[in-house]
């Protein structure tokens, strides 16, 4: 399989089993340079397995995965770290340290820049640091630099996280539900944020969400997976809540389904964030 100049992530009949379950079933996603795709469906969707093949933590049962022209699950150890120093992830639970301050969780980022461990502020090059408060000042917590990263709010401490990604200087970021946490005026700021600096940048982004609203307003394109498989593959322009819908293996025909079955879509969600705290696998 041949990269085209335009194409960074290819994923081609991938199906991945655990046991007796099919996580993903022959599912084929093309995403462009430039690109910002969301991954829409529910819990148990296949949404995050999927996020973890582009990012090789998961390898396929069957079919190929290519980032950046390189064949993910033939990389070696080392071949894999340079490749993920190219591709940031952001994780719905933001996964900092919660004893260090703003600026030394967001310096974590450079961590594979640099040679031998880090331990406090200081054992950091000063050109890192001042990159660091440059990140943050983009997502607006300059003022906090100093703060224990436990202090901060949800929205403020996932702008953090991405604050800690942009310290990789990457081509791709993946955001795995990155607002699934969050209340939703919090919501609408992270991810309008994450929008911009993915423009300013140039960055591709594959985002995770199960949010109809967040997505069809946010992405240029929506990815539907249902049990595992493709079934919507659409430009979000244009598109309507009720084609969204059917996603979900529902067509609603009035707007009390449609607002019923939203609310179903944010129970759904509020279930997901629960089992992901409580260590339960959906």
């Amino acid at each position: 399989m041949s990269t085209t100049t335009s194409s960074v992530i290819q994923v081609s009949g991938v199906t991945k089993d655990f046991g007796s379950t099919v996580a993903l079933r022959d599912v084929d996603l093309t995403v462009n340079r430039g690109e910002v795709v969301v991954l829409l469906g529910l819990s148990g969707s296949g949404k995050s397995t999927l996020l973890r093949h582009i990012d090789g933590l998961e390898r396929p049962t069957k079919g190929t995965v290519e980032v950046l022209g390189q064949h993910v699950p033939k990389l070696r150890a080392k071949e894999l770290r340079r490749l993920r120093g190219r591709t940031a992830m952001i994780f719905q639970q933001f996964e900092l340290v919660p004893s260090l301050t703003v600026l030394e969780n967001v310096l974590t980022g450079a961590l594979a820049q640099l040679k031998g461990p880090k331990l406090g502020i200081w054992a950091y090059p000063k050109s890192f640091k001042q990159r660091a408060l440059q990140h943050l000042d983009r997502v607006g917590l300059l003022e906090k630099a100093y703060q224990r990263a436990d202090q901060l709010s949800g929205g403020q401490q996932q702008r953090v996280a991405i604050a800690r990604a942009l310290m990789q200087d990457p081509e791709i970021l993946l955001a795995d539900e990155p607002v699934a946490s969050l209340d939703p005026e919090s919501s609408d700021q992270v991810m309008r944020l994450i929008r911009e600096i993915a423009a300013d940048d140039g960055l591709t982004v594959v985002c995770s969400l199960h949010q109809v609203d967040l997505a069809l307003g946010w992405g240029d394109r929506i990815i539907g997976l249902r049990h595992g498989e493709v079934v919507l593959n659409t430009p979000a322009l244009g598109l309507s809540k009720e084609q969204v819908m059917e996603i979900y293996g529902r067509v609603a025909t009035t707007t009390t389904e449609l607002t019923a079955i939203e609310a179903e879509l944010v129970a759904n969600g509020a279930a997901a964030e629960a089992a992901a705290m409580t260590g339960t696998v959906l």
